[in-house]
C-alpha cells in the first residue's frame, strides 16, 4: 500500500504572527512563491513604499518594468483594504494590483472581477493558506481566486483604454505647460477628456476639451442637482450677448442649451485631437490656449453681471 500523508491546514497566525513584520517580510524574501501562481514574474520587490501619506505593503516590477502593488491581509477581506488597493494603485500609477487575503468575501470577489472588466489595470485576488503534511514544517498555499480575463477582446479593450488614458495625460501635460495657459497651470494633468477650472462662480467652469478627433475650450454650466432652471437662465442671459461674445472670441462658437438635460455649454472646437501625430500637438495646443483665453476674456464681464443665486 502506498504511504500517503495527511494534509492539514495551519492557522496563519501560527506561521506569521504579525502581518507587516512577518508575512510581508517573508513575501518580500520569497516572491517566487507568488510568481508560481501568476502568469508573469515579479522582480525588484520593495517593502513599505510611500504612496502619498500611506505606505504600500510591497511594490514590485514585472519583466517589462511595469509597477505592481501588493496589499496583504491575513484575515477576511474588507472594504478598507479594497479602498487601499485602489488608492495605492492610482498613487503609484501601477499596471496591476495584487490583494492577498486569508478569506475572500463574495462581494469582494465580485468587486475585483468588475474592476478587471472596467479598468485599464489588472487586479488579482489571491487566497493564502498554510498547510503541512503530518509533522512537516508549514508551507504556503496560494490560490488565485480572481485574475484578469484571458478573453482577447477584453484584453484589447483594456489595452486601448490604457493607451487612451496615457495619451490624454500627455496631452494635458503639454497643454498646461504652454506659457499662456495660466488659467489652468495650477492643475494636475488628468486622464479625462476635459481639464477644467472655476470661472469664478459656483457651477461655472472653464474647460479644455479633447477627443480623438477634436479639441477646444468651453464654459460648462452646471450648478448641481435641482438647479436645472437656474442653469438654463444663466445660459439664456449669456446668449443675449451672443454676437458680442463671438466677435471678441474670434472663433466659431457652439451654443448648446441642451434642453432636456441639466447642464449647458458654450464651446469652441477645432479639428484634430489626441490621435494626431504628436509632432502636430503643439499647433493645436497653441490654438486651444488662444481660444480659452479669448473665451475667458469675453465671458468674464458678462458672468459678473449674471442674475443668479449664491
Amino acid at each position: 500500500m502506498i504511504d500517503i500523508g495527511k494534509l492539514t491546514r495551519v492557522a496563519l497566525r501560527e506561521v506569521w504572527k504579525h502581518e507587516a513584520h512577518d508575512f510581508t517580510q517573508w513575501m518580500e524574501e520569497n516572491i517566487d512563491v507568488l510568481n508560481s501562481v501568476l502568469d508573469f514574474d515579479l522582480v525588484n520587490v520593495d517593502r513599505e513604499q510611500a504612496a502619498g501619506a500611506f505606505s504600500v505593503d510591497l511594490v514590485a516590477e514585472d519583466e517589462n518594468g511595469g509597477t505592481i502593488i501588493i496589499e496583504n491581509q491575513l484575515e477576511k477581506s474588507n472594504h478598507d483594504h479594497l479602498g487601499k488597493l485602489i488608492t495605492y494603485l492610482t498613487a503609484m500609477s501601477a499596471r496591476a494590483a495584487i490583494w492577498i487575503v486569508s478569506d475572500p468575501r463574495p462581494e469582494h470577489v465580485a468587486a475585483i472581477a468588475w474592476l478587471n472588466d472596467s479598468s485599464s489595470a489588472d487586479f488579482y485576488l489571491i487566497k493564502v493558506e498554510a498547510v503541512r503534511i503530518e509533522e512537516s514544517p508549514a508551507a504556503p498555499l496560494l490560490t488565485v481566486i480572481v485574475g484578469p480575463s484571458g478573453d482577447t477582446t477584453i484584453q484589447n479593450q483594456k489595452k486601448e483604454l490604457a493607451e487612451r488614458y496615457d495619451l490624454r495625460r500627455n496631452w494635458w501635460t503639454q497643454v498646461i505647460a504652454q506659457p499662456d495657459a495660466k488659467l489652468h497651470s495650477h492643475l494636475t494633468p488628468s486622464t479625462y477628456a476635459w481639464l477644467g477650472t472655476s470661472a469664478g462662480v459656483r457651477g461655472l467652469s472653464l474647460n479644455y476639451i479633447v477627443t480623438k478627433d477634436a479639441c477646444g475650450a468651453e464654459l460648462y454650466i452646471d450648478r448641481g442637482k435641482g438647479f436645472d432652471e437656474e442653469n438654463k437662465s444663466i445660459f439664456d442671459q449669456l446668449f443675449t450677448s451672443k454676437e458680442e461674445i463671438e466677435e471678441n472670441v474670434g472663433s466659431p462658437i457652439s451654443w448648446e442649451r441642451l434642453d432636456g438635460k441639466r447642464a449647458c455649454r458654450i464651446k469652441s472646437t477645432i479639428d484634430g485631437g489626441y490621435r494626431l501625430p504628436e509632432e502636430q500637438w503643439p499647433e493645436r495646443h497653441n490654438q486651444m490656449v488662444e481660444i480659452m483665453n479669448a473665451l475667458h476674456t469675453a465671458l468674464k464681464p458678462k458672468i459678473k453681471l449674471l442674475d443668479i443665486g449664491s
